[in-house]
């Protein structure tokens, strides 16, 4: 074979040595807006499923106004009292932090001519009505609208929709727990305990489990997409089995609480230990999610009644240890709540749903938390989106803290 020449030889050298520059400069680059690259835009389908949870949360509030003024007219003034409460927090908690987004985002967001913030009296009296989430939905698909439809596709317009989206499905996060989940509880135990069953109880209980999905799968979404450090969950398999892992345990925990209330009633005691006790993690956690620190004291106590159906990451650090004895808090109370029903009722074992409520909550917890380990082993996107060929040996660029949004100080999933 004949030898090469040295010029040969040269030139294949300095060819090699820019292929190697090339996949040094992609290792170490990382994406300037990975909510752009990973998931695309703020899509028409994505304006629909919007459309599609107003509609949910639509229904969930009359569906439940409706049931409200069937139990008086029905003479059960306290399960009408009871339903209303629960209505009226979820919904007074959701308009103060939605004042107080408002506010902050008047004072750090620069806006354009056409797209003036309201004022401050405005805002107020839009909260005072209870119509301040409406109004997020109103702003949201005005704007989504114009930019799908009328080709306004600019990257500030983008991230924009995609923070409108991620601060309303937020907002929907806690109406969901405040309101949909304890309605839940409150509709089951007066089914069950006093066989009071109508058509508009189901539509309620209808309406409030799609709310759980929608709602959970929803914030779900958008918080990946909105944090720019975080891969995005691709669609298809890793949000169904996320949807599963979260309904297989929020359901049978919804279940085994109104268990322990038919029990006895001074069981609600116990839960507002629970919360008291997830409250006061928060608080160890030093959570900085508000500005203001009497909005960060609501903050955390909405948190704790969040922890008392279902684990989030209310830090975004590694919660292996809490997430593991949290699970084995819970299965061990929900398993308990259908054996103690049985020792301390047990006339209630010749009741028709005793069997099937036992079945459900064995079967839902082995699935819920098989679907977990599934999700955080396999599915679950972890680090920064970056090139996969990453070099050995480069550190990560840390999060500037003046590019902190309001969704990386939320619960993290």
């Amino acid at each position: 074979m004949d030898r090469l020449s040295p010029l040969a030889v040269l030139a294949a050298s300095n060819v090699l040595l820019h292929f190697q520059c090339l996949h040094v400069k992609s290792a170490l680059r990382i994406p300037q807006n990975t909510m752009m690259t990973s998931g695309g835009g703020f899509t028409k389908f994505r304006w629909l499923c919007t459309i599609i949870g107003l509609i949910f949360y639509f229904g969930d509030i009359i569906s439940d106004l409706l049931l409200t003024v069937q139990y008086f007219r029905g003479g059960h003034s306290t399960w009408a009292a009871l339903t209303l409460v629960f209505i009226l927090s979820g919904s007074l908690c959701i308009q103060i932090f939605s004042y107080a987004w408002f506010e902050d985002d008047k004072k750090n967001e620069n806006y354009e001519d056409e797209d003036k913030p309201l004022s401050t009296g405005h805002l107020i009296g839009i909260h005072v009505l209870q119509i301040g989430i409406f109004t997020r939905y109103h702003h949201l698909l005005k704007r989504s609208f114009k930019a799908l439809w009328l080709d306004q596709t600019r990257e500030d317009v983008q991230l924009r929709l995609f923070a409108l989206a991620t601060d309303l499905s937020m907002l929907r996060l806690f109406e969901t727990f405040l309101e949909s989940v304890p309605q839940l509880v409150l509709q089951l135990y007066i089914i069950l305990e006093y066989n009071h069953r109508s058509i508009l109880q189901y539509i309620s209980m209808a309406m409030s489990f799609l709310n759980i999905a929608w709602a959970t799968v929803d914030y779900r979404r958008c918080f990946r997409r909105s944090l720019s450090h975080v891969n995005e969950m691709p669609s298809g398999m890793p949000t169904a089995v996320y949807l599963l892992y979260k309904i297989f345990t929020i359901t049978p925990r919804i279940l085994s609480l109104t268990i322990f209330i038919m029990l006895s009633t001074f069981s609600t005691l116990a839960m507002v230990f629970i919360w008291l006790l997830g409250t006061i993690w928060a608080h160890l956690e030093k959570t900085d999610f508000c500005i203001s620190p009497r909005l960060e004291h609501l903050y955390r106590a909405t948190v704790g009644i969040i922890l008392l159906f279902t684990f989030f990451n209310i830090k975004g650090e590694n919660t292996k240890v809490h997430m593991t004895v949290y699970y084995i808090l819970t299965l061990c109370q929900n398993i308990a709540a259908p054996i103690m029903l049985f020792l301390f009722k047990p006339e209630s074992e010749g009741k028709d749903y005793f069997l099937p409520m036992l079945f459900f909550i064995l079967f839902s917890n082995s699935m819920g938390l098989g679907f977990l380990a599934l999700y955080y082993i396999l599915l679950h996107p972890r680090g920064v989106s970056r090139v996969a060929d990453e070099i050995d040996g480069m550190p990560q660029e840390p999060l500037s803290p003046q590019k902190t949004t309001r969704s990386d100080r939320f619960l993290q999933i």
